[in-house]
């Protein structure tokens, strides 16, 4: 039997990219969220603070734990699978994951160590500092792979001599068109993960009666962040889109399902595309607002797939689908965020159980639709590996046989699994222990972030040991 090497390759990255992908975004709202805990237990003392930090705390040193295991073998790929692309852009994509080692990795890990460590050994304010470099290298990281990413949607700052990328132009190809609305994009995900992953937990344990005090100030604060972040996100996807129309326009038309070069576009909520035909079927939606949203007009023109050789065209129905779902569930998110607004009068929102059973199940939210996200984004490019420059097949290594991609294929797989398992439970263990009230023993304290897994927590209720709170 023949396998297309290709197409298991492209399979393969898309299985690591998507599970690697869930723990970094969380991390990163996880991390500017410790340095806030921190700053405020700094500035005001109170314990409850201090539980919140701790804890949380410990649930990133689990995911980034997590997240820095799944992402290594993702440069490996590069060398095994697109040995093609690796030395035709080696000359930008290799200096760029290089500062992205020297100025954010060293940062995180460095400071990590600090964080994790050394709260019994320095000052809170210099653990505080420690929170915010960690906070700083997450960002940092994400900012030179979005680059690195964003350059392979929309190359710029370059020229190709004997089949190797050149750069003419380093502010270009790092500031490439594309790369603004993209760093924003997917920095205010992870601003809207972490938000509600901890609305998330934080809703359970009040249903549970535990540590109320801390849980209502992280559900507050979580909800206050998720109302402005939400929106924001809403409108920054919205220039993405009219970005991705000018530098990508069949990648907008595999989004919207557009066939034909027309106007006023309807935007369609359901269909079910054929590619074959190249037709919607059973359609629905409302007429003209595709192109009264992309174009400001609602009478505007947009690109159809027809204009494109079938062989160049996405696949539409994992770009169509893909979006819808991310769309879908940003407005509601934005629908739980504006729930929370006018639930505060009366403290209501943290006794309306409706509410907070809703907020438990939202917290996998946001990662089905930073996963969704990223299939509109890599299928969306499709066939091109650097759009109009490259094509995956010819980025492919050129003696990797389909039996190969197949035998690594099913290896991330059984790995990952073990992995994401074991990461789970270790995870489970810690929600499950809850927050630590009241001063931490050698028991409770953690001086490794999973040496206080074993602690009771029976029937929601943890139970601390009886000691004075620490200031």
């Amino acid at each position: 039997m023949e396998l297309d090497p290709v197409f298991l390759s492209r399979l393969q990255f898309a299985f690591v990219v998507t599970f690697h992908a869930i723990f970094p975004v969380f991390t990163i709202g996880l991390a500017s969220y410790l340095a806030l805990l921190y700053g405020l237990l700094v500035k005001t003392g109170n314990p409850a603070w201090e539980r919140l930090a701790e804890f949380w705390t410990k649930v990133f040193a689990v995911v980034f734990g997590m997240g820095v295991v799944s992402g290594i073998v993702m440069a490996f790929q590069f060398g095994t699978n697109w040995s093609n692309f690796s030395q035709a852009a080696s000359n930008f994509i290799g200096p760029l994951l290089s500062y992205e080692v020297v100025t954010a990795f060293f940062l995180e890990a460095g400071f990590l160590g600090v964080l994790l460590f050394g709260r019994e050994r320095v000052s809170p304010k210099v653990h505080l500092f420690a929170a915010i470099m960690v906070a700083l290298g997450t960002l940092i990281s994400s900012f030179w792979i979005l680059s690195a990413n964003s350059w392979m949607q929309t190359p710029a700052g370059f020229e190709m001599r004997d089949g190797m990328v050149n750069v003419t132009s380093w502010m270009e190809a790092i500031f490439n068109p594309s790369f603004p609305y993209r760093f924003a994009h997917m920095v205010m995900a992870s601003f809207l993960t972490g938000g509600f992953v901890v609305c998330g937990v934080s809703a359970w344990y009040l249903l549970r009666g535990h540590d109320v005090e801390a849980n209502r100030k992280a559900l507050s604060m979580s909800l206050w962040l998720l109302l402005f972040a939400a929106p924001a996100q809403a409108v920054i996807g919205d220039m993405h889109g009219t970005n991705t129309l000018e530098y990508q326009p069949s990648k907008i038309a595999a989004i919207e399902g557009i066939w034909e070069t027309e106007s006023s576009v309807p935007l369609l909520l359901f269909a079910v595309p054929d590619q074959a035909n190249q037709t919607n079927d059973f359609a629905v939606g409302i007429p003209k607002l595709a192109s009264l949203i992309l174009t400001r007009d609602p009478n505007g023109e947009l690109p159809g797939l027809n204009e494109i050789p079938r062989d160049q065209q996405p696949p539409v129905w994992i770009t169509f689908y893909s979006f819808r779902i991310m769309v879908g569930l940003g407005v509601l998110m934005i629908a739980f965020a504006v729930a929370g607004l006018l639930l505060r009068r009366g403290g209501r929102i943290y006794h309306n159980r409706f509410f907070l059973q809703g907020l438990r199940l939202m917290a996998i939210s946001p990662f089905i639709a930073v996963s969704a996200g990223w299939f509109v984004t890599e299928t969306g490019r499709a066939p091109w590996l650097i759009y109009g420059v490259m094509t995956q097949a010819e980025a492919v290594t050129p003696s990797l046989t389909g039996w190969m991609a197949l035998t690594t294929l099913i290896g991330y797989i059984l790995v990952y699994a073990v992995v994401f398992i074991a990461g789970l439970y270790y995870l489970g263990r810690v929600i499950r222990q809850g927050m630590v009230e009241g001063d931490v023993d050698d028991v409770t304290r953690a001086m490794r972030p999973m040496s206080a897994s074993h602690v009771p927590f029976d029937d929601g209720q943890y139970q601390a040991p009886n000691a004075a709170s620490r200031s």
